[in-house]
């Protein structure tokens, strides 16, 4: 299949190598010329993990956009929340009829992306689909070279408009096969994993984190008084998801440190690759990493506002979020991802339905 990748991210970089080694034709985008520099030259991305250490070849590296998304037939976009308003608003005219775009995870990126394609006039019958968590937990280790620790074996997957999901599926099991149908982009966004596991992690170690040079917030940072926490949270995660209707599996973050029971999306033994890969010992900059910027800004004002549009009360993600204002010294939740920001908070749950199913 003809798949474009799009953005510099780890995940991006996975993306790439991953589908390409899996026998697609890739087109590989990145905006940064230069930081893009050695795979143009070489044409190769070397990967590390589970079966050892080899170069694959990416077919078309670029920096076009437009070459990118014209040549798809399926558009992987691994990048952080952040990053999606600007690159919505940058592919918006260039999708076409029948595509199907990938967002892993989403934070309900699905409806911006979708929207900033109307915004700018593109009427395109375009598929949107949005996940629960990378399909990768990998990390560079140089400009053309990562090292995969785990790959997801599970992706609990919504679509917007969901009246396309089994076009859809049909194109996105073909790329990932770890892909699972669920009820729609809200859904979706529901799923995210990124909310969950590391606003506790982060604001619970703020000052080890500001403290030592770096710190894994994953190994000695995942205490059982912060694992409550994660817990409580994704329970009022899980709760949101109960009042709307939508149904089980939900995929409980607890699955994903215990040793039986439902796989959670990573498989079996995913934190203990985690943390003796010694990839997420790190300095975190409380005000300016992705962990506070997507996952808490975006992430937890995302839920917060759907439990306040639900009548499903979210009083742990509501107070890490004005924790994580605090240490910002802004207002996370005024300028998050939420049903407000998205034109959606006036809608009754009749109207949301509609909405998800058709589009508009």
């Amino acid at each position: 299949m003809r798949v474009a990748v799009l953005g510099g991210g780890n995940g991006c970089y996975a993306a790439a190598a991953e589908l390409s080694e899996s026998g697609h034709e890739v087109w590989f985008w990145r905006r940064d010329a230069e930081a893009l520099a050695p795979v143009l030259a070489n044409g190769t991305i070397r990967v590390r993990d589970f079966k050892g250490t080899r170069d694959v070849a990416i077919a078309h590296p670029t920096t076009s956009l437009e070459e990118a998304i014209g040549a798809a037939e399926a558009v992987i976009v691994p990048l952080p929340a952040v990053a999606q308003p600007g690159l919505a608003a940058a592919a918006a005219p260039y999708w076409r009829d029948g595509q199907v775009v990938f967002l892993p995870p989403g934070t309900l990126g699905s409806i911006l992306f979708a929207r900033a394609a109307r915004d700018a006039g593109n009427t395109a019958d375009v598929s949107f689909a949005e996940t629960g968590t990378l399909p990768y937990l990998v990390r560079k280790h140089g400009p053309a070279e990562i090292v995969i620790s785990v790959y997801a074996t599970r992706l609990p997957t919504g679509v917007f408009p969901a009246r396309n999901a089994d076009h859809a599926f049909a194109v996105l099991e073909q790329v990932y096969p770890a892909v699972e149908r669920i009820e729609d982009a809200l859904s979706g966004g529901l799923m995210n994993a990124g909310p969950i596991i590391h606003p506790p992690l982060i604001i619970m170690n703020a000052g080890p984190l500001e403290h030592f040079p770096a710190w894994d917030i994953h190994n000695e940072g995942t205490q059982p008084s912060i694992r409550a926490v994660t817990t409580a949270l994704d329970n009022e995660r899980i709760a949101v998801r109960e009042a709307l209707s939508y149904g089980a599996p939900h995929f409980p973050l607890a699955d994903h440190y215990a040793t039986d029971g439902d796989e959670w999306m990573y498989g079996r033994s995913a934190h203990e690759k985690l943390t003796d890969s010694g990839d997420w010992r790190e300095k975190i900059d409380l005000k300016d990493h992705r962990y506070m910027r997507e996952d808490t800004a975006l992430g937890l004002s995302m839920i917060v506002s759907i439990g306040r549009w639900a009548g499903a009360p979210t009083p742990i993600a509501a107070g890490l979020l004005a924790i994580g204002s605090a240490i910002v010294g802004e207002d996370l939740y005024a300028n998050g991802r939420t049903l407000e920001a998205l034109g959606l908070a006036g809608l009754d749950r009749a109207a949301m339905k509609e909405f998800l199913f058709n589009g508009y």
